[in-house]
């Protein structure tokens, strides 16, 4: 089998623990939106995991397109408004033993560009389309970007 093809078999069975971040940031439910934006700036990321008040199980994620969208342009006081609220009805994760496989098929279907990675419920890492891009072969990536495109 040639090196390159020995690569792409690899790479079919890698999990979503051999792509993530680990120990990611997140915001926790009784924190404000002006504390999610201070930890993204921070971190210099575009959204965090938010995590309940006692724990690392994650509600939900936030971005920056909701801070501003959801919170300054529609004249909340980012000081005082919980970024709990701004939990989706039902968070989109991935198992960090998933296959790399499953974490494609929900960043398709869900048309999201980071999910966050669990392990017996609590948060360990967050894999995003830059993770992705710089792990699986060109090919691979094509259909992800296509569909993120598209939203």
């Amino acid at each position: 089998m040639s090196t390159a093809r020995k690569a792409d078999t690899a790479q079919e069975t890698s999990t979503a623990r051999e792509v993530m971040h680990s120990s990611p940031a997140c915001v926790r439910t009784d924190e404000t939106a002006a504390d999610a934006a201070r930890l993204m700036a921070r971190h210099g990321v575009g959204a965090l995991p938010i995590c309940g008040k006692d724990d690392n199980k994650v509600k939900g994620m936030i971005t920056d397109r909701d801070l501003v969208i959801k919170v300054v342009a529609a004249g909340r006081d980012a000081g005082t408004f919980p970024a709990g609220d701004l939990n989706q009805e039902e968070a989109v994760t991935v198992g960090a033993d998933d296959s790399v496989d499953e974490v494609l098929r929900l960043m398709s279907a869900h048309r999201i560009r980071r999910v966050p990675v669990i392990d017996q419920q609590r948060l360990v890492g967050i894999v995003a389309v830059a993770d992705l891009a710089l792990n699986l072969p060109e090919g691979r990536m094509g259909d992800l970007v296509e569909t993120l495109s598209e939203s």
